[in-house]
């Protein structure tokens, strides 16, 4: 049977060469074709974690290459040490605590050097890996762990608390006087020797993850991913980076390794590449701009707040003059935004991408600056192995460039099904197995993706459909306003009309007529702010989302007391 890679190559004759259209099918093929060392491996009985240390950099330089920093401590582990440490903790799991294949571990933990130890044990042993964000309630947590099914949690000690009413057992990072009697995990893996192939490996069709979707709009979900979807993932980021440069780049990690952004490209897939990564705990601005110098970073993935940021940071360009490239991703980046970047740093790549959870985190990306440069709105083109469908969100059909209409997906990397939930299983793929992404988008006539928004955030007002993410933009290039976010408010005679959320700069006397008369000044009147609410921050998720559902809960407690 042919594979994807070799169906898509058998097309090319198919479909315009310029926009990747083939108008009899409607799909988007990608304009890339892997060579030869670059394809994704088919070996059914390859893992994701075997596949990993096989990229590491060959022994000779393992011992002198460094993987990881500590931005804090400013501690290194070198590839070889990583290796030994991801066999020594593997081996105690299934020795000494019995986690076989198929055992769910559930991963409380901030960003540090131990997490992609723990990432690489779990899953080369065959066990599945569900990660979690810190700042989760008890309750939440109790939930994820109750819907996964998780035999074991390994959890930094600050987080030991949230993990107790669970009754699951327990190993922590490090040691802790509240907790003294908890194994942790330098005492697992004393004396322990190299493990032992297990008798069930892991395959490239078994489940290596369940991560949640952020839940921006509702209730979030278990996403699974496969050994195959990893492996997938992470061979495509290997394709992306420059491998005769990897001894030269250093790259910045504060993406939270618990969200797929920061899992796939940190806790994972860079070793892959031989790069050497800077690790924070925790974002703090000031602290980044200090990694920057000490390190010379010249790689950040970065989320468009933080981007945000960069562009109204006061200070010199001195500061950030190793930086090289920056990415963009899990939300989206504006024009407005993009556009005043790369002319405060025109030396640096700004190079927005687009891709989710459910596929693993991978979709579309700018191999060239200047296609990026060129097309500020656009989140890229689709990656290699990946092909999309813009479908007319009323009738159905596949739509041509330059429509809009909602994003369908197909790739490697797309994940098998929703934890337990058959109903959003069946919801989010069609009966030919495209993923619908539940986002409003088009593609133009050169194959650039552009999101327009989520389809459910989208404010219908007298009938238009009016994108909270438009309005945002228009609301940050205002110089007085740090932050800003849009959602609708229910309207008896138009529907809905949109409501601003506006961070202010401090000591601004912006007021709310001057927001309203800002934006109705670049607007069409259907899409005029009708309402401004100032707040002190705007509530995102890890990744940078924003959470609408907070603000309309908040809203309608407002309202309800009025």
């Amino acid at each position: 049977m042919a594979t994807i890679e070799e169906q898509s190559t058998s097309l090319v004759q198919l479909f315009d060469k310029t926009s990747g259209f083939n108008s009899e099918t409607g799909i988007y093929h990608s304009l890339v074709h892997l060579s030869e060392d670059d394809r994704i491996p088919t070996q059914p009985n390859l893992d994701t974690a075997t596949y990993v240390l096989s990229q590491f950099p060959p022994l000779d330089q393992a011992e002198s290459r460094v993987a990881l920093i500590d931005s804090t401590t400013h501690e290194q582990v070198t590839y070889s040490r990583l290796d030994r440490s991801v066999r020594a903790l593997a081996a105690g799991l299934y020795h000494r605590l019995g986690v076989k294949k198929g055992d769910v571990v559930f991963v409380l933990s901030p960003n540090s050097l131990l997490y992609p130890t723990i990432c690489l044990a779990v899953l080369s042993i065959g066990a599945v890996l569900t990660t979690a964000n810190p700042l989760n309630t008890v309750a939440e947590i109790a939930k994820q762990v109750r819907d996964s099914g998780a035999k074991l949690a390994i959890v930094s000690p600050e987080e030991m608390h949230k993990l107790v009413p669970t009754g699951v057992p327990t190993l922590v990072t490090s040691y802790s006087k509240e907790f003294d009697n908890a194994l942790t995990i330098k005492e697992l893996v004393e004396n322990c020797e190299p493990l032992c192939i297990p008798e069930a490996k892991p395959v490239q069709s078994d489940t290596a993850a369940i991560l949640y979707s952020s839940g921006t709009t509702g209730t979030s979900k278990g996403v699974v991913l496969t050994h195959s979807n990893f492996i997938s993932i992470m061979k495509l980021l290997k394709w992306s980076v420059d491998v005769s440069n990897a001894q030269k780049d250093v790259f910045l990690c504060f993406i939270p390794m618990f969200h797929i952004y920061g899992l796939a490209f940190f806790a994972l897939g860079m070793f892959c590449a031989g790069t050497t990564t800077v690790i924070m705990q925790k974002f703090d601005f000031q602290n980044m701009l200090k990694a920057i110098q000490t390190y010379k970073i010249n790689n950040i993935p970065a989320v468009p707040p933080v981007i945000l940021g960069l562009v109204k940071y006061p200070g010199g360009a001195n500061d950030l003059s190793s930086l090289r490239r920056v990415g963009s991703g899990a939300a989206p980046l504006s024009k407005e935004v993009a556009d005043r970047f790369r002319e405060k740093f025109p030396w640096v790549e700004l190079r927005p991408g687009y891709g989710l959870t459910e596929s693993t985190g991978g979709a579309t990306y700018f191999v060239s600056n200047n296609q990026a440069k060129a097309r500020s709105a656009s989140s890229g083109r689709l990656i290699p192995c990946f092909s999309a469908k813009v479908v007319d969100v009323e009738t159905g059909f596949t739509l041509p460039p330059h429509k809009q209409g909602e994003l369908w997906l197909k790739s490697p990397t797309i994940m098998k099904e929703y934890l337990g939930n058959e109903d959003a299983t069946a919801a989010t793929f069609d009966s030919d197995g495209w993923l619908k992404t539940g986002d409003l988008c088009y593609i133009d006539g050169d194959g650039y993706l552009y999101i327009v928004d989520r389809i459910k955030e989208l404010i219908k007002h007298k009938g238009f459909q009016v994108a909270p993410a438009e309005l945002e933009a228009i609301l940050l290039s205002h110089p007085h306003i740090l932050d800003a976010a849009v959602i609708p408010v229910e309207d008896e005679e138009t529907g809905q009309i949109p409501m601003a959320y506006v961070v202010k700069a401090s000591g601004s006397d912006l007021t709310e007529d001057h927001v309203i008369q800002f934006v109705a000044e670049q607007v069409a009147s259907y899409k005029k702010i009708r309402r401004v609410r100032f707040i002190s921050a705007i509530p995102r998720s890890a990744a940078g989302k924003i959470l609408r559902r907070e603000l309309s809960q908040s809203n309608q407690g407002v309202l309800s007391k009025l």
